[in-house]
Order: C-alpha cells, then structure tokens, then sequence
C-alpha cells in the first residue's frame, strides 16, 4: 500500500484528489495539509506509526510555507519520504527548484486520475515522473547557463563508457534507449548508471541529467 499525504492550499482539490485517487486499491490518503508548515506537522505526528506516509503530493505555492521550502525540510528530516510535487505552475525557476531540493517529479493538475495513480506507483519504485516538457525546460535552462564550472575531479574519473551514458542520460534517454545507441545489454547500461550515480554523489538519474548538462560541452570534448 503506497501511504500518501496531500499538500494543497485549496480544500476543494484536497478532497477532489483525494476522491479520485482512495478508487485506486493500492493507493491510501493518510493525511492532509493546507500548507508546508503543515505537512511537516503531520508527517512528524505519522513518524513511526502504521500511517507514516511513503509519499507527500505537494503544492508549490501555498501561504505561510509554499511547496519549494517545504520539500527542502521534508528531504533533510525525513529522506526516505519521497516527494512528488503536483502544481498548476509550470514556472521551471520552481521545478528546478523542487529538484534541487529533493522532489522525484513535477506534474501538472490537469494530468488525468489514471496518469497520476500510475506517476505515484513509479515514484514509490524510485522512478522520477514529469509532465510532458516540463524535463526539457528544465535541462534547457541548464545548458543556456554560460558560465560552466569546472568539472569536479569524480566526473573526470568516470570511465570513457561511463562519460557516454552520462551524456544520453542527459538527453532524456532510457536505459533501452541508451542500450541500442552504445550496443550494449540494458543490465550493463544499469551498472554504469549505478556507478556514476554513486561515485558523483546523485540520488537519481534526473539529478545526473541536471548535472550532466551542466558540464556538457566539457563532456562533448573528452
């Protein structure tokens, strides 16, 4: 059962989702809250209990504390929650803000009860979930970034074959995607995802294609 609590400033799209999604068998509406600071309440009173949620569905702008501050609290005290921000905004300064801070997807509200149900069973598998263009605007706005840093010395000690797939994870490939590009097996394609993942330090595949575009041409070049 993938334990959720809905964050929404609106109590008519609280309970509308939560309506929509408790149809689901596998889905389950633990708590709600109207706004960051509340949501953090609640998941504290859940910690430890049959209740806790695996899960937050949060807003991005709320009084009091909007969704941004309140994923950046929510992945340093409780990181194993996952967070799956569902807006009405797709304004990219807050996706990549909510990534940055730990948020594993960005969906609009209009995205239909089955898409969503289905978003929240991939992220409960660790899995990021976007709405269409929304990852595109975000890597986009990385590459325009003209002041590149150095790369740090970890990313110049992958592997020549661990560079190329970071490189199409930046493109927004998948690992079959990548497995026919490089002709090599989807489970090798894993380990090297695996291995950059752990030796730059990112907690998933969207932070690796926000990070890979960020050092894109000095990656183009080796």
């Amino acid at each position: 059962m993938i334990r959720i609590l809905l964050v929404d400033d609106q109590s008519i799209i609280r309970q509308g989702l939560k309506a929509l999604l408790e149809l689901e068998t596998d889905l389950e509406i633990v708590a709600d809250a109207e706004n960051g600071q509340q949501a953090i309440e609640q998941l504290k009173n859940l910690s430890g209990t049959n209740s806790q949620p695996n899960l937050v569905l949060m807003d991005v702008r709320m009084p009091i504390m909007d969704g941004v501050a309140a994923t950046k609290l929510i992945k340093e005290q409780f990181p194993e929650i996952k967070v799956l921000v569902l807006t009405t905004f797709d304004d990219d300064e807050y996706v990549s803000q909510a990534l940055q801070f730990g948020a594993v997807g960005y969906l609009l509200k209009d995205t239909p009860s089955e898409e969503l149900a289905a978003a929240i069973r991939l992220v409960d598998k660790g899995y990021s979930q976007f709405s269409p263009g929304i990852l595109p605007k975000i890597i986009a706005r990385v590459s325009e970034d003209k002041n590149q840093p150095n790369p740090p010395l970890e990313l110049a000690e992958l592997t020549p074959r661990e560079k190329e797939v970071l490189s199409l994870i930046a493109t927004g490939a998948n690992n079959k995607e990548i497995a026919q590009k490089l002709y090599i097996s989807e489970g090798t394609v894993k380990n090297h995802v695996t291995n950059i993942l752990s030796r730059l330090n990112l907690r998933d595949r969207t932070q690796a294609a926000l990070f890979a575009n960020s050092f894109l041409a000095w990656l183009e070049k080796t």
